[in-house]
């Protein structure tokens, strides 16, 4: 997974992936920091997300893999 965020990053800072993707990298830093992963953040992060519609894209995320895990009967 850090290989994968660590790519992300270098395509964003080549111009290749918009930074449309920092919601993505947001929400892999918040399941490596719940699993005592750091991973840093590009440095014009702040900047570009909006810290509000994170939390709302991650609560949103959870909530979909906790209905899909209830629906698979898990």
């Amino acid at each position: 997974m850090v290989a994968f965020f660590n790519e992300i990053v270098k395509n964003i800072e080549k111009g290749l992936l918009s930074k449309n993707m920092y919601y993505e990298l947001g929400l892999m830093i918040s399941v490596a920091s719940q699993r005592g992963i750091t991973l840093g953040k590009p440095c014009d992060f702040e900047q570009v997300i909006d810290q509000e519609d994170l939390e709302e894209f991650i609560h949103f995320t959870y909530k979909l893999k906790d209905e899909s895990l209830l629906a698979s009967g898990l």
